[in-house]
């Protein structure tokens, strides 16, 4: 046999082939191998001097803690407060014997600090101190970090496939009583909530027993029930973490922790409430990867899309979003401003609380004694904002400042608890706004809700019934606009339930809206106080899909069932 020889044209190729390679790659390997090289210095630096190491990209920073010096100090000495509990802070360095370092440690502990030093590398500080960048107007507020593993957590994590899964663990670790396990047990739960993607961790205390719950795509789901003596070690634990009094058991406390997961910091928001026997425990995880929607990725139909799109590019003017507690507005307002974000653009918000940092947008935390809506969102006026977000519209004080605000050229993003869009304008009159004021300054005003989707693994296509039918029927005869309806058969889609979705039927949950643009006779009907009816009605022409509607076409696309619909939405 010959062997078979190559052209020089081919020799050519097959040469320029093997050396081909992947230049980001070879730059992001010679870039880890550089910070290995330089946490391994700053380990071996910390045995000469006695102290501890830390590498900071693998712990949560506190950003309580990260105030106690100004960011300009923590870049000259090259030091961050990256922990607090109580008085006692913990430090990372990167030269302990830096005069600038030795100043400001004498510094915190004439004021009362107990330190503990660590030396950290370079690149380690340099994350803390990208971490000033979320507490620009931040006020203080109670926090803790998890002195938990978050390598433990994301053991755990491999191993959690399905909600059986989660409730076998659970069980197990709950068999573990003594007090030195508690840890163990607040990890798995944690665990638990972050594998199924919980919004919340529901612990609440009975005659006999404990019930665990977690709020799955909106819908409160039993895990497990234990005795109420772990009941009260976990309570204890959960607690000192969270910065609470453990010595108060009969009024409300709010707290706060966070656990780091790979390179995410997760916020987890503690709420304590006493009841009859004992106090009622709710864990808000706080997820980046749950809330990095894009615009495109809410759930907006086209129409609607394309006006959002337009409005929310305006230089100035009001953007205000409606609905109950947990119908997404936040989401959707963060997905509004990644949507808008350039370097060009300075964008404040004023949140309660900050549920998730947005990487180029200062942040900042209300507080109700010293920096409320209101105070908060004048002294933003005064940082020069192109685009300003207030977590909500509460009293007349915030509700004439941000429209006061939208009137002198800012691009101003807000909520309201109203149940829809045309109630928005009653709304604001009843906050003691000027009708005629509300009239120029809104833009358009939104209202939505949120419905769980299909599972798409398991869904499964039915008929609808005569009364779901003629439901059906005359929602679609109300749509003005035809094109968004397509095709002439009926289709629907029910739950069924498997392993995918771990028997509810239901993945993720999508948004539902509907939205009413400040046209010339919105604003006629503005201006002489007319009822939310009126305005609802007056709204038809500009051809937008109600809740209803929006809901009913999606239902008829297969995204969510007609009792999902009608669970959310009165039809």
């Amino acid at each position: 046999m010959h062997k078979a020889t190559l052209s020089p044209t081919e020799k050519d190729a097959t040469m320029k082939e093997m050396v081909t390679f992947d230049e980001t790659k070879v730059n992001k390997k010679i870039e880890e191998l550089h910070k290995k090289e330089e946490e391994e210095l700053a380990s071996i630096l910390s045995n000469k001097y006695g102290l501890q190491y830390i590498d900071l990209s693998r712990v949560p920073i506190n950003t309580d803690a990260l105030q106690l010096i100004s960011k300009e100090v923590a870049e000259v000495a090259e030091i961050a407060v990256f922990n607090k509990i109580g008085k006692k802070i913990s430090i990372a360095v990167r030269s302990p014997n830096n005069e600038k370092v030795k100043e400001t440690l004498k510094d915190l502990e004439e004021r009362g600090y107990k330190t503990t030093v660590f030396m950290a590398s370079s690149v380690s500080l340099d994350r803390a101190i990208k971490r000033y960048a979320d507490i620009s107007f931040a006020t203080e507020t109670k926090s803790g970090v998890l002195d938990i593993s978050g390598d433990e957590i994301r053991n755990i994590l491999s191993g959690l496939k399905t909600i059986d899964d989660i409730k076998k663990l659970i069980t197990e670790t709950l068999g573990m009583t003594k007090s030195h396990k508690i840890s163990r047990i607040l990890e798995v739960m944690l665990a638990g909530g972050l594998s199924s993607e919980a919004s919340d961790v529901h612990i609440e205390p009975g005659e006999k027993s404990v019930r665990l719950r977690y709020r799955l795509d909106g819908v409160l789901i039993d895990i497990t029930e234990f005795d109420t003596a772990t009941y009260d070690l976990l309570l204890s634990r959960i607690k000192l973490t969270s910065g609470l009094k453990i010595n108060i058991k009969d009024k409300a406390q709010d707290g706060r922790f966070s656990v780091r997961i790979d390179e995410n910091d997760v916020e987890i928001r503690t709420s304590m409430l006493p009841g009859a026997y004992g106090e009622s425990i709710v864990l808000r995880i706080l997820n980046p990867k749950t809330i990095a929607l894009g615009m495109e990725e809410l759930g907006i139909e086209k129409k609607l899309f394309n006006v959002l799109e337009k409005e929310i590019k305006k230089p100035n003017g009001m953007i205000l979003t409606t609905g109950p507690t947990g119908s997404g507005k936040t989401t959707t307002l963060y997905g509004f401003l990644r949507k808008i974000q350039t370097p060009e653009k300075k964008i404040i918000t004023i949140e309660d609380p900050i549920e998730y940092h947005l990487t180029g947008i200062v942040q900042t935390q209300v507080d109700e004694k010293k920096y409320t809506f209101g105070n908060g969102l004048r002294s933003a006026l005064r940082q020069d904002p192109d685009i300003i977000m207030v977590g909500e519209i509460r009293d007349e004080d915030v509700a004439s400042t941000a429209i006061n605000a939208a009137l002198t050229g800012h691009l101003v993003f807000s909520t309201l608890h109203t149940n829809n869009a045309a109630g928005s304008f009653p709304r604001l009159v009843d906050l003691g706004v000027n009708p005629k004021v509300i009239s120029s300054a809104i833009n358009i005003t939104l209202a939505q809700r949120l419905v769980r989707k299909l599972c798409e693994a398991c869904k499964s296509e039915i008929s609808p019934d005569a009364d779901k039918k003629k439901i059906i029927d005359d929602i679609l005869s109300s749509i003005v606009d035809k094109k968004n309806i397509q095709g002439d058969a009926l289709k629907m889609w029910e739950a069924k339930g498997c392993s995918e979705c771990n028997g509810t039927g239901y993945k993720g949950r999508i948004g539902i809206f509907e939205a009413i643009i400040m046209d010339e006779s919105i604003e006629a009907l503005v201006k002489k106080s007319a009822s939310e009816r009126e305005i609802s009605d007056a709204s038809i022409s500009q051809g937008l899909l109600t809740i209803k509607q929006d809901g009913i076409l999606k239902v008829l696309k297969g995204m969510t069932s007609f009792d999902e619909l009608r669970r959310v939405v009165e039809l």
